[in-house]
């Protein structure tokens, strides 16, 4: 079998493709030959490293993927082989990620894939959907798992509506219930944002991002999604709802966060910072069962024409795949493995 890998740390030059013995599954463990495998920003950030530090052992990268099952191990009656399913976190603490043809994983990080949804849908869901889903559930009087009319009469402000962890954010939002804002900053990135279900989107570029906010919920937004807090943060401060909470999933710049204290105690504001690899056991069953109803549902999807543009590699361009999610391309980045 192939498998992209590193060896140290450093630029995506330090990923070559090799081939590799075809691992066998243990008990409790599912082998699956992965169709897709999907590129997250962690996944180059990993790679890159803060110096070329050598491994203890040849890493595959990337936590996110989708495939068929090929077989499985002792102890495992919920997936046969033939099985379609995604995957979630694979990668995490572990040298073997989805960058390859095959790769053995838990079983209970294996996910039943409908019939009727793609192989790129199920590579496009794992951090971007899990993550959303903790960030929409961090409100303190909010259910702990998402539904249909869970966020009913709710007010949702997701910023940046263009990106993977915004695109899930709107369609589980719209899922629940919620009324969807998002803000953007142009006319291409506004359309994949109402492709995606927003209903209301905002270019922060040229208007008054906390009057339309008003506009639509005088009392302003219940949950706020935030990709970039220390740009944010003031604005977030102006549009929060009394007991809102702002929900912080990543942030793109070394500069700290500084806020006034007064302005976030006012509203009795929450500050909920989000990394899905560390939540609780039971936050991440429970996104992992939210999200899977969503997809049953139809409401997660994928595809220029849902919001969410799909930029393509081969296996040999894994590196070239880290560097057009470094980059910022916008949309969604997949390998075909």
């Amino acid at each position: 079998m192939r498998a992209a890998v590193y060896e140290r740390t450093g630029p995506s030059s330090v990923i070559e493709v090799r081939e590799r013995p075809l691992p066998e599954p243990g008990p409790g463990e599912v082998r699956v030959r992965v169709a897709v495998s999907g590129v997250n920003p962690t996944d180059w950030k990993s790679r890159s490293g803060a110096t070329a530090a050598p491994l203890a052992a040849p890493k595959v990268p990337n936590q996110d993927g989708a495939g068929t099952v090929d077989a499985v191990g002792d102890g495992v009656t919920a997936f046969a082989a033939g099985d379609r399913v995604w995957l979630w976190d694979v990668a995490w603490q572990t040298d073997e990620g989805t960058a390859q043809e095959y790769v053995v994983v838990p079983q209970g990080r294996v996910v039943a894939l409908p019939d009727g949804e793609s192989f790129d849908t199920g590579a496009s869901l794992g951090i971007p959907a899990l993550t959303a889903h903790r960030a929409l559930t961090a409100h303190e009087d909010g259910l702990s798992r998402l539904a249909p009319g869970a966020l009913d009469g709710r007010v949702v402000l997701v910023t940046g509506g263009a990106g993977a962890v915004s695109h899930a954010a709107i369609q589980l939002a719209r899922w629940a219930g919620a009324t969807v804002l998002t803000t953007v900053s142009g006319d291409a990135k506004a359309e994949l944002a109402r492709a995606a279900g927003a209903q209301h989107v905002v270019n922060y570029r040229d208007e008054d991002v906390p009057a339309r906010v008003r506009e639509v919920s005088p009392r302003g937004a219940d949950v706020i999604v935030d990709v970039a807090v220390v740009a944010n943060i003031a604005t977030d401060l102006d549009v929060i709802a009394p007991g809102g909470t702002i929900a912080i999933y990543a942030v793109d710049t070394d500069q700290p966060l500084t806020m006034p204290v007064r302005l976030a105690m006012v509203p009795n504001a929450r500050l909920q910072f989000v990394m899905t690899y560390t939540v609780t056991d039971r936050q991440k069953a429970d996104a992992v069962a939210a999200v899977s109803a969503a997809l049953a549902d139809g409401a997660l999807r994928v595809g220029e024409e849902h919001g969410l543009p799909i930029t393509r590699f081969p296996l040999d361009g894994t590196g070239a795949a880290h560097d057009a999610v470094e980059a910022g391309t916008v949309g969604k980045v997949l390998i075909d493995c």
